[in-house]
């Protein structure tokens, strides 16, 4: 589980791409794809099997790859248990000005709202 110091952390090296993954967002939801859009934080290649590459890990990020993924998808392929989507999509809705972010990180995932451009930490 990532500490409050952690999600500060991950926050600054996410920082550059604010602004791209809140337009992503937007997208997945004008688009009509998702009305839960995803991003997966990983640094190991073998958590890169969901959602569409967004942010390539570089040593300037120190390696956080991210991909856009929804809802729908986690609860497909498992990742978010089916009897748990109705409590997700209702936490979800009461932090419409965060991104929602699926954390990779020491072989365990952790789901985490981080918040965008227009919010202080």
């Amino acid at each position: 589980m990532l500490s409050e110091k952690e999600l500060h952390e991950l926050r600054k090296v996410l920082l550059p791409y604010l602004s791209l993954l809140e337009k992503t967002a937007t997208s997945v939801q004008d688009q009509d794809i998702s009305n839960y859009p995803v991003f997966v934080l990983y640094q190991q290649e073998e958590n890169a099997g969901l959602g569409i590459p967004v942010v390539a890990g570089t040593p300037e990020n120190e390696g956080w790859s991210v991909n856009v993924s929804t809802l729908e998808e986690l609860a497909t392929k498992k990742v978010v248990a089916m009897e748990n989507v109705e409590r997700f999509s209702s936490v979800y809705k009461t932090n419409p000005e965060a991104l929602c972010c699926l954390v990779w990180k020491g072989g365990a995932a952790q789901i985490v709202f981080i918040p965008g451009t227009g919010e202080e930490v």
